[in-house]
């Protein structure tokens, strides 16, 4: 699978298991440690966590395992690093606080259920 291929199929389990608010961006142009970042939200800190648990399945069967998760149970955020593909998920209130998206507005958005930029 390529890089963006991990990327939308992450956006995808996202999308399947209820996450809201789900974004696709292609940071390759403006960042050296990774090409693509996925960004959604949970209902809740349990749906976060079951969320994180799930990407990682999807992404375990398809070969590639995390080189590193970072966040607490409840911290509100939580970051998946597979080296050139990194998701973040948090709950409502973390991610409205730090907004990284708006870091990343220079980027390309990616239209995760198409595919296209």
């Amino acid at each position: 699978m390529t890089n963006k291929e991990y990327a939308l199929l992450a956006a995808k389990t996202l999308d399947n298991k209820k996450a809201i608010d789900i974004t696709v961006i292609d940071i390759m142009e403006k960042a050296s440690f990774a090409d693509y970042m996925i960004i959604a939200t949970g209902n809740s800190d349990r749906q976060v966590n079951s969320l994180v648990d799930d990407v990682e399945e999807e992404f375990a069967k398809e070969g590639l395992f995390a080189k590193s998760i970072d966040g607490k149970q409840n911290s509100g955020w939580i970051l998946m690093d597979f080296g050139d593909i990194v998701v973040n998920i948090f709950n409502k209130e973390t991610r409205e606080k730090y907004n990284i998206e708006r870091v990343w507005g220079d980027c390309t958005f990616i239209d995760f259920e198409n595919g296209e930029n």
